[in-house]
């Protein structure tokens, strides 16, 4: 008889859609590497045991790479409506005061516009609709998480997948 070795099968997928808190901010690497970062939003509401609606946001941090991180940076803005696949990583550094500090984020390999905007260099009387759609139920902004690891322009942790990704553009 021959037996087979059972493999356990793992999976790291994300898929999200949501609005986008603020501007994704881009940086470049010494080798000139392009990383964005924004953060969405994703919401819910239910009605509790008492009759009462409950609504709750949650926020996800966003990063991007390379051509994909410029798109991100040049197509969408606060307000933009995004759907978002990748996988989740936990990065570790130590902060100014000596303390490990750990972020969780979402590393995409894919971004839809779902809604876009256009640079104002490029926007004319006729692009006036063009903007992104604001958040209507909310203003999530004032709770976005304000943690940025990426504030000293570099980014640390050896294990980064610099790949291109996908961009694409989609409108309903």
């Amino acid at each position: 008889m021959m037996f087979t070795r059972r493999h356990d099968i793992m999976l790291n997928k994300v898929m999200l859609m949501g609005r986008l808190g603020k501007d994704p901010e881009i940086k470049y690497l010494a080798s000139g590497a392009a990383i964005a970062t924004f953060n969405i939003v994703t919401d819910e509401s239910w009605i509790d045991r008492n009759g009462q609606r409950v609504d709750h946001a949650e926020w996800h941090r966003i990063i991007t790479f390379q051509r994909l991180a410029e798109n991100c940076a040049h197509h969408i803005g606060k307000g933009s409506l995004v759907y978002v696949e990748g996988s989740l990583q936990t990065r570790k550094w130590i902060d100014q005061n000596g303390q490990n500090r750990y972020v969780t984020e979402v590393k995409a390999q894919k971004v839809l516009f779902l809604d876009r905007r256009r640079p104002d260099n490029q926007q004319n009387s006729m692009d006036s609709e063009w903007q992104p759609r604001r958040q209507e139920r909310n203003d999530y902004s004032a709770q976005m998480p304000s943690d940025n690891p990426y504030q000293d322009n570099r980014v640390q942790g050896s294990d980064m997948n610099l790949g291109l990704g996908e961009v694409e553009e989609a409108s309903f």
